[in-house]
């Protein structure tokens, strides 16, 4: 067991710079606007040109480069681009995407001192997913054993019995429980279940959507609170109310749905996602969202959106087109993607409020939000919605 080998050496991804969105061919009011996937093929093709450093795979923090930033490493952000660069190979068949996307996974494991781990264990559990989705492009072993020894560290390092068994948010930190580390890793467990087809990571997989719904949930309308134990005691965060927990609950509630031959898990995930809007986004377009009072770019939050709107589309892809519901949801995934599209700068850049240009500098994780939720309509286009 070790990290995964790469040997794809192609050339880069990129060339001219991209052109602007607000062109005739993709305003409103053109007469052929583009279409989600060449939408989506511009925009990571843009992630290349503004974000690459050095070194193939290298992806910097900040456009244009801050030197504040210069060192800055950020282990999940990379986790999601591999998974971007996966999702422009899925669109396209394109094999360039694909080595883009080796060459960014083994860029992140040496920029982490060559080592699968670190303190935090939802960051794991993302770095896991994504070499779950290189395995299934690339079938290399190797991937697949770096999920698995990521999964047992996880399973041996971040379980204990604190408000029920389930996984701390970090080492330093195991009594503080949340949505996005459970819920990223009954994600894990449950594409490894599928994989191996060993009953383990299944039942790991229920168990922990179990504990997530036991103790984030609201059952009344299925928004997930993002966690407990943060302040020391027993207090859960139900002031904290992120897309990103929303979009992991919908990812699980699909694949509970799959592996069970349960369909009311769709309705519950439903019931989720229209919670969401009403609460997030009740112009029809997500409202900003932080995780620090004076934050009001980049940082984490950045990636909320995207990891909600990966997930939605999954939700949308499993309903019946003739479901008024599953219709709204398919809108309103188009609609912000829209409304991101219409506001981005003219070389692509996206800024945290989707609804207004970017500011002076875009983050790496604001980015990857766009470009993820790009590429989610683009597979919802291609599959007829």
């Amino acid at each position: 067991m070790g990290l995964a080998e790469v040997h794809s050496t192609g050339p880069e991804i990129g060339g001219e710079p991209p052109k602007g969105p607000g062109e005739a061919t993709s305003g409103p009011g053109a007469l052929n606007p583009q279409p989600w996937s060449a939408r989506a093929e511009r925009a990571n093709v843009a992630l290349t040109s503004n974000f690459s450093g050095f070194r193939r795979g290298h992806l910097q923090n900040t456009a244009p480069l801050r030197l504040r930033q210069l060192g800055a490493f950020n282990y999940w952000w990379l986790a999601h681009a591999v998974q971007a660069r996966v999702d422009a190979f899925d669109r396209t068949g394109d094999g360039e995407w694909l080595h883009l996307a080796e060459a960014t996974y083994r860029r992140l494991v040496q920029r982490n001192h060559g080592r699968l781990f670190n303190d935090y264990f939802d960051d794991m559990s993302w770095l896991a997913l994504a070499s779950l989705r290189l395995h299934a492009a690339t079938g290399t072993q190797g991937y697949l054993d770096d999920a698995q020894e990521l999964w047992r560290h996880i399973d041996g390092w971040g379980f204990n019995a604190t408000f029920g068994r389930s996984v701390g948010w970090r080492r330093q930190q195991p009594d503080y429980k949340n949505a996005p580390t459970n819920g990223s890793f009954a994600l894990v467990s449950a594409g490894l279940f599928r994989v191996t087809g060993d009953s383990a990571y299944a039942t790991t997989a229920d168990d922990l959507c179990g504990w997530i719904e036991s103790r984030l949930v609201d059952p009344r309308t299925g928004i997930v609170f993002d966690g407990l134990g943060r302040t020391g005691d027993q207090t859960v965060d139900s002031d904290w109310r992120f897309s990103y927990n929303q979009g992991l609950y919908l990812g699980l509630l699909v694949d509970s749905a799959e592996r069970h031959h349960n369909p009311g898990l769709l309705k519950r995930a439903v019931l989720t996602a229209v919670s969401t809007i009403d609460l997030l986004a009740p112009s029809g377009v997500f409202a900003l969202e932080t995780t620090r009072p004076r934050e009001r770019r980049g940082g984490d939050a950045g990636l909320f959106k995207g990891i909600f709107f990966r997930h939605l589309a999954t939700l949308v892809s499993q309903l019946d087109p003739a479901d008024p519901d599953a219709r709204m949801l398919a809108v309103f995934l188009q609609q912000n993607a829209e409304d991101l599209w219409q506001n981005l700068s003219p070389t692509l850049l996206s800024g945290d409020d989707w609804q207004k240009p970017p500011g002076r500098t875009t983050y790496l994780s604001t980015q990857l939000s766009a470009v993820i939720t790009l590429e989610a309509a683009a597979r919802l286009e291609q599959e007829g919605w």
